[in-house]
């Protein structure tokens, strides 16, 4: 091990030492942006090599979430307006998310998957409805994979969820717009049943949340790392927890 190794080792301890269990937060969304700058910034024709890149660098996260005491991650995996790229670059993406869950799911993590399934290749949406069942009943961090999801498709869903069911029952329109309130709503999001996220991580540089989790994340803190996605190291998760501790949470206010 070289001294920049050693010095990098001896920060990432000191970062450690200084976090508090109580200040961890309890979810954790990140979107992992950066994969494709990554490959052309590295000289790579392919795309897919960026993002196979990226695929490697997930199981690591989920496993600092779990050193660390986060309860939830919920990672943004490809967009709904995602799914309107090229063919010959969604086809490639879609074998590297499925061989992704499915490596969550051997390493025996609890995979909770998020997003308009309907819209994905049958193949694709049927790994994540497996990788949902099969580890449905294990103990532990949650894993939330968002494939195909945006948060506008989301609320609509929900919505268009929460009248189904009122239909269902034989309310009317007026009967549900005299009880309407936003729990009723949040019951049916993908999220449902979860706290929201404390605290949304972005990698590559962006600062914005290209709609990830908008209704969950009013009262979130947000961290904008500038390294892409296949840079991020351990460090800067420790540093995006540490931004995180340093906050004074105001809810809003």
């Amino acid at each position: 091990m070289g001294v920049r190794d050693v010095a990098y080792r001896l920060y990432e301890r000191r970062l450690e030492v200084k976090l508090r269990r109580d200040m961890i937060p309890r979810h954790v969304g990140v979107i992992i942006d950066g994969n494709r700058r990554w490959a052309r910034s590295m000289g790579m024709a392919d795309v897919a090599r960026g993002h196979r890149k990226g695929a490697d660098k997930i199981a690591e996260l989920v496993a600092w979430c779990r050193e660390a005491g986060v309860e939830i991650v919920t990672i943004w995996m490809l967009s709904s307006d995602n799914l309107t790229r090229p063919k010959g670059e969604i086809e490639p993406l879609m074998k590297i998310i499925e061989d992704v869950v499915q490596e969550l799911v051997a390493d025996d993590w609890h995979i909770n998957p998020m997003g308009a399934l309907d819209l994905l290749p049958d193949h694709t949406a049927r790994v994540l409805k497996d990788a949902k069942e099969a580890t449905s009943h294990r103990p532990g961090l949650i894993v939330n994979v968002a494939v195909g999801y945006g948060g506008r498709r989301e609320i609509a869903d929900a919505v268009r969820s929460l009248l189904q069911e009122h239909a269902s029952k034989g309310a009317s329109i007026e009967d549900l717009v005299e009880v309407l309130d936003v729990e009723h709503i949040a019951e049916h999001l993908y999220t449902r049943g979860l706290p929201d996220p404390d605290l949304v991580i972005r990698t590559s540089g962006e600062q914005r949340l290209s709609g990830f989790l908008l209704w969950q994340s009013a009262h979130s803190e947000f961290y904008f790392c500038e390294a892409y996605w296949p840079d991020f190291r351990r460090v800067d998760f420790l540093r995006a927890l540490r931004s995180y501790a340093a906050r004074h949470r105001r809810y809003g206010t």
